[in-house]
């Protein structure tokens, strides 16, 4: 969009979620539904399970009619179908950090103590999200001092050392750090941290041995963007030379994570769906699991701003689309770990805040697995399918 940053904006619709004042969701009124699928269907986390992973999705916390803990439906939701949940921004530093010396650990907590009752496990996200805009606002104007480097490194340490440390018995997987590459600059992005310690390099680097040190067992992640699209070759390149050169310093990641917002950019002639680049894809794969490398899927919808408005047919080439990916994504399994959904119910998702998944007919986006009214479409029987039959 013109004058608008995507990334920008991406993440300002993610962000607000949990706090817009939505709509009380139908059936959640009067009373819960237990929703589900078909009577006797397996939950998407124990077909999953089957091959040892698990599935999840993103939550949050405080609104009781959004995608939270407080949603009675929405809730009962995430317990019929996930076996893992990960807070949508609850423990990033807007979050967690409102001033240099002060940590507010209250919304992450509800949801760490909601998953421990429930009995489901809990994904980290993020300890940095290597991102100007994505920093407190004190951050981004923080006087480093007269020794900025040491004085960077304390702030650093201390946030990692203090959430990871906190929850070291309930997160096994941390996304460490999250989306560092300027795809401007075909390089890593620049941030206040990264200027007073000295390199983006440095800055990273001490993120992750930090992590190590507070989390010796746990599996320790960076977190990116990129898919199938052809639009994210440069992207997918970009990510390997991190990659590469974090392995090649010694730094201490264990996996990678793959956010899988996948899109149905236009109508490709050849498959109905897409269009896709799935042998670059897989190259970027073997690339990515030749370094020893686990793989994620961390936050996966579907953008479908391209696809008819019907929504019959709209539901089947979303579903079409993801089992394509899942079924690559699979093909993976001996090096694929968790599966994550950035939301289970069309209402709640990012994506209908993100001006460029916004259709041009002004009708919601159709990604998640569940529609408004907590039914299950043609996507999560997608998933389902993909899952059991690997």
């Amino acid at each position: 969009m013109t004058g608008i940053n995507p990334l920008l904006t991406r993440r300002a619709a993610m962000a607000g979620l949990a706090a817009m004042p939505l709509a009380s969701c139908a059936g959640a009124a009067g009373g819960v539904r237990a929703p589900a699928p078909a009577a006797g269907a397996a939950s998407l986390d124990a077909i999953a399970g089957r091959k040892g992973r698990r599935f999840g999705s993103a939550i949050a916390a405080g609104n009781p009619a959004g995608p939270t803990v407080q949603n009675a439906a929405y809730a009962a939701l995430v317990k019929s179908e996930c076996g893992l949940v990960v807070a949508e921004n609850e423990m990033k530093w807007q979050a967690l950090r409102p001033g240099p010396e002060a940590f507010d650990f209250a919304r992450a907590d509800a949801i760490v103590a909601w998953a421990r009752h429930e009995g489901l496990e809990v994904r980290g996200h993020t300890l940095l999200w290597h991102r100007p805009q994505w920093f407190p606002a004190w951050l981004n104007s923080y006087d480093f001092g007269a020794s900025p480097a040491r004085e960077a490194e304390r702030l650093l340490t201390t946030h990692i050392r203090t959430v990871a440390g906190r929850y070291r018995d309930t997160i096994a997987s941390w996304d460490v750090v999250n989306e560092a590459i300027d795809h401007d600059a075909r390089g890593l992005m620049k941030t206040s941290l990264s200027r007073a310690l000295g390199s983006a390099e440095d800055t990273i680097d001490l993120a992750f041995r930090t992590a190590r040190d507070v989390l010796p067992g746990a599996q320790l992640v960076y977190n990116d963007y990129m898919s199938w699209e052809p639009q994210h070759r440069d992207h997918c390149t970009d990510v390997l030379r991190l990659l590469e050169a974090l392995k090649k310093r010694g730094t201490p990641v264990d996996a990678l994570g793959i956010q899988s917002h996948i899109e149905i950019m236009a109508i490709d002639p050849a498959t109905g769906v897409g269009p896709y680049a799935e042998r670059e894809w897989r190259a970027f794969l073997d690339e990515v699991t030749g370094m020893g490398l686990r793989l994620l899927v961390t936050e996966f919808d579907v953008k479908d701003r391209a696809l008819p408005s019907d929504i019959a047919v709209r539901d089947a080439k979303v579903a079409d689309y993801a089992r394509r990916y899942m079924d690559v994504m699979l093909d993976y399994g001996a090096h694929l770990d968790d599966i994550v959904a950035w939301g289970m119910v069309d209402r709640f998702n990012w994506l209908q805040y993100f001006g460029p998944a916004k259709r041009a007919d002004g009708l919601p986006v159709r990604g998640t697995p569940y529609d408004d009214d907590y039914r299950a479409k043609p996507l999560r029987e997608a998933i389902a399918g993909a899952l059991a039959a690997v």
